[in-house]
């Protein structure tokens, strides 16, 4: 049995995760929480967010993150690629900076324009 705090909604559900009995989940008081509770268990994924070097003097680092969440056991590698980028502005929100990043069909995109 695996304890976890539901990050889904405000509530913060704590929930239960029995992993001997096909990962059943209680303490949520919402389907979204069950669904956590499992992939949470079975393969955690994060969005990571992070910034990047730019080469500018007004604008040292821009704001970049994942455009969809990535296993959680690749988030260091992932910011480890993102740390041999030196952008060149200009730069515009959206724009991917890393496509299909450490194999896993994430890009990585700017969050601001610079």
């Amino acid at each position: 049995m695996k304890n976890l705090i539901c990050i889904c909604c405000p509530k913060g559900c704590h929930l239960t995760v029995d992993e001997k009995n096909d990962y059943k989940v209680s303490g949520n008081s919402c389907p979204r929480g069950a669904e956590y509770g499992r992939n949470e268990i079975i393969n955690p994924v994060r969005t990571v967010t992070h910034t990047a070097k730019v080469n500018s003097h007004t604008h040292p680092r821009l704001s970049c993150k994942t455009d969809k969440a990535v296993p959680k056991k690749l988030m260091f590698d992932i910011i480890g690629e993102i740390n041999k980028l030196v952008i060149t502005p200009p730069v515009k929100t959206g724009q991917i900076l890393i496509e299909n990043v450490c194999k896993t069909d994430a890009n990585v995109i700017a969050t601001q324009s610079i």
